[in-house]
């Protein structure tokens, strides 16, 4: 019989790696600060392969891509065979929503190897550890529908010409709900079931969403996320876990591990943790309030102690470009039927296309800031969306997208859609998507978006459907899709 270690009857005849969260984070925090300063590629890859190779506690590489929708897929490859066979890793993309048609389904994995992860072993098993891959297409070039790739080309781009650095970071909100598999079950049970009912900053010492909430953090802590502060947030069972500021990709990286790691410490709870961005009506739904700058050789952009809310006029012409895409972008950033219950004026919704330093209902909020804490919060996210595209559609519609010639831009009195058909449409019709992804990629978007809609009711009415949740990108079933 195996143990907690990965022990085989306490003779040591499996000896798998497992750090103590401190050793974990002091390595975690290392690889981090070379991918800061943007050690190059053929040097990390050397360093880690050579790691790998003299390690001989690791097992298995778990190798995490994101499919078109914000999906994360993982694969395990055996220690020994990658460290083989790393440049020629390929896999079915015709299995991967919205990736290749079945005829031409051959895909490659590249191995970022910038984006490695040593992961605590008594939630992600011992020998492990993570590392995030590039989609590469047959010919050898990034694959237009890997989110991820797209968006690290454009910042490297970015890097490259102009010496921007594109800086990121979330405030992410999610529930915790009795049960393992609660959201598998929506449709069964028609419900959700909190354990814990106290509400904002409140949680005694000890209890199911507390020791969650400590739980999660220490392991975050542990992956070098640098947390800031963690809290029950305003809903019942509700929870949000702050942690620090990053260059882009990397923020994006670590939206999918920050769900990653709820859905793991719950999970070993007997517990769900889900990112449905209006679980319950009647509560405050779930945001990913989304926190952009850009700096320049390290001196942040978007600081002016002249402007106005000391915003420099570069960051106040990108918010002028988000708010004019708005609508344009919003089926990126409100990706399912269910976020659209979110944009609900009677709970602080963030779905006016305006631009406040104080109203909560506005798409953008300039918070206080400094000369290295200014930034814009673009507040009408949802936690499902697809964090690359999110990142990417706001940065490069905020840096070349085009200015509305109209007065009062920021105080207009216009809304983003209250349904997914309405930011279909928009999706649709709008030039500007065409722009950032080109028709095909588009395309398999709007039609993943369509599939999932047409299996819900259209009204979304006062309580959450069934098929919302059954049918969601985050909560997907083969088997429940296959049914209908």
């Amino acid at each position: 019989m195996l143990n907690g270690n990965g022990l085989l009857n306490g003779n040591g005849l499996r000896d798998f790696l497992t750090l103590s969260y401190d050793e974990l984070e002091q390595l975690n925090l290392k690889a981090k600060e070379q991918r800061k300063n943007r050690v190059p590629a053929h040097t990390v890859q050397e360093e880690r392969l050579k790691y790998l190779t003299d390690e001989k506690r690791i097992k298995a590489v778990t190798v995490l891509f994101t499919d078109l929708e914000g999906r994360l897929h993982m694969l395990d490859y055996d220690k020994k065979f990658l460290i083989q066979s790393w440049d020629n890793l390929t896999f079915d993309g015709s299995s991967i929503r919205g990736f290749t048609a079945q005829r031409e389904s051959d895909l490659r994995l590249g191995m970022d190897w910038g984006a490695f992860y040593w992961a605590p072993a008594d939630i992600f098993g011992p020998g492990k550890v993570l590392m995030f891959g590039e989609v590469i297409d047959k010919d050898g070039s990034p694959y237009a529908a890997d989110t991820r790739g797209v968006l690290k080309g454009f910042a490297q781009q970015l890097h490259e010409k102009k010496a921007y650095t594109l800086n990121a970071a979330n405030e992410i909100e999610g529930f915790l709900f009795n049960g393992p598999d609660a959201e598998r079950r929506y449709h069964e049970t028609g419900k959700f079931e909190y354990v814990n009912a106290g509400g904002y900053y409140h949680a005694l010492p000890g209890d199911p969403l507390r020791t969650f909430i400590d739980t999660t953090a220490e392991v975050q802590r542990a992956m070098g996320f640098q947390n800031e502060k963690d809290h029950p947030e305003v809903a019942p069972s509700q929870f949000e876990i702050n942690y620090g500021h990053g260059e882009v990709v990397q923020a994006a990286d670590q939206i999918q591990l920050y769900k990653l790691i709820c859905r793991q410490v719950a999970t070993k709870m007997g517990l769900t943790a889900s990112f449905l961005p209006k679980p319950v009506v009647g509560v405050n739904g779930n945001g990913m309030h989304t926190n952009v700058s850009v700096s320049q050789n390290g001196t942040n952009l978007f600081w002016d102690p002249k402007g106005e809310e000391k915003l420099s006029k570069m960051g106040w012409v990108f918010v002028d470009r988000v708010l004019t895409h708005g609508n344009d972008i919003c089926l990126l950033l409100n990706a399912s039927v269910n976020a659209y219950r979110r944009l609900d004026p009677h709970f602080e919704a963030p779905n006016q296309l305006k631009a406040s330093p104080v109203d909560r209902g506005s798409m953008i909020r300039i918070p206080i800031g400094n000369e290295k804490s200014m930034r814009v919060e673009v507040r009408s996210v949802a936690p499902d969306a697809n964090p690359y595209l999110v990142m990417y559609s706001i940065f490069k519609t905020g840096l070349e997208g085009s200015t509305a010639k109209m007065e009062n831009l920021r105080q207009a009195q216009r809304y983003l859609p209250d349904n997914i058909y309405t930011a279909m449409e928009e999706f649709e019709k709008a030039e500007w998507s065409n722009t950032l992804f080109g028709a095909d990629v588009k395309a398999r978007y709007v039609d993943l978006k369509r599939s999932a809609a047409d299996r819900c009711p259209r009204a979304l009415g006062t309580f959450v459907k069934a098929p919302e949740v059954q049918y969601h990108h985050e909560v997907y079933n083969q088997f429940l899709w296959n049914l209908f």
